[in-house]
């Protein structure tokens, strides 16, 4: 018997701006990618546009592929422009605001939801 010696591939693709849609009412949220190791997520913004301050019990990275966003952690404000990237540790309340018509990328560890991210337009 011989054996393979082809590993098996598994791609995941997506585009952050393809099929893009904002929208008045509010944030628009949509995941990305779901692999083995965590998700991506895609925010996009209007203009002045909130996600209340909330927290998650799991590190966050964000990132502005587009606009402006402030970024909110207790008493310190972060401007975030298109290109920047912010880490944060779980089980600190953040808030973010557009400055502009943003579109943000939200990687989340494995063990987190989209839904929960969704349930923070809720509160």
């Amino acid at each position: 018997m011989k054996l393979s010696t082809t590993k098996p591939t598994i791609i995941k693709t997506a585009s952050f701006f393809t099929n893009l849609e904002f929208s008045d009412k509010s944030v628009v949220i949509s995941p990305m990618l779901d692999s083995n190791f965590g998700k991506e997520i895609r925010i996009a913004f209007q203009e002045g546009q909130v996600m209340k301050e909330h927290k998650t019990k799991f590190p966050i990275t964000v990132m502005t592929l587009r606009g402006k966003i402030e970024f909110g952690v207790g008493e310190e404000m972060f401007v975030l422009n298109e290109g920047d990237v912010i880490a944060l540790e779980g089980d600190v309340m953040h808030e973010l605001k557009a400055i502009q018509e943003s579109v943000v990328r939200l990687s989340l560890h494995k063990s987190d939801s989209v839904e929960r991210v969704k349930g923070v337009l809720k509160l």
